[in-house]
């Protein structure tokens, strides 16, 4: 069975930076869910798979809104890491504060040494594109945090249920 790919691979004039589509972190129609809460939406169904299958340049090409996909699920993984470790158990303002800081915290972009994935990714072409990227990314991950929290968060005590990710190893 293919992992769950992002709905989003088909949109025409998407502009690319680094292998990765810069999609609206808002959704133009209303009845379509955008990319952060699709990665939300598809990060516990596709945590249970091994493989992320892009075969090559020309999947690489189909399916660029999955390079952001990857990225904000190992993004949604560390966010869930950190609440399941917090001690004592952060309460859900804490936990929108502590990954609000987490969000604009510095992290590597395609084609730094110690970015994840980076077989996936290109490196950026210019330092204009990498700031844009990095731009994007950074508010990617803070509405990701965002909207995370509030998915998971009942009351002030964590789902059981979405911690229990945590355990899996991507």
């Amino acid at each position: 069975m293919p992992s769950y790919h992002s709905s989003y691979n088909e949109e025409p004039n998407v502009r690319l930076i680094a292998s990765m589509s810069l999609l609206p972190l808002k959704a133009l129609d209303p009845e379509r869910m955008d990319i952060v809460d699709e990665s939300i939406d598809l990060f516990r169904a596709n945590t249970l798979f091994r493989n992320f299958e892009i075969k090559g340049p020309a999947d690489r090409v189909r399916y660029v809104a999955n390079e952001v996909l990857i990225y904000l699920i190992l993004f949604i993984s560390d966010c869930l890491t950190r609440i399941a470790a917090s001690r004592p158990q952060w309460n859900k303002h804490e936990a929108q504060r502590q990954l609000a800081s987490y969000a604009v915290d510095s992290f590597a972009l395609p084609g730094d040494a110690n970015f994840p994935l980076s077989s996936l990714y290109s490196a950026p072409e210019s330092r204009a594109d990498a700031d844009t990227l990095r731009q994007y990314l950074t508010q990617a991950r803070q509405e990701t945090a965002m909207r995370l929290v509030e998915k998971i968060y009942d009351g002030d005590v964590p789902s059981r249920w979405w911690l229990a990710f945590t355990k899996r190893k991507l």
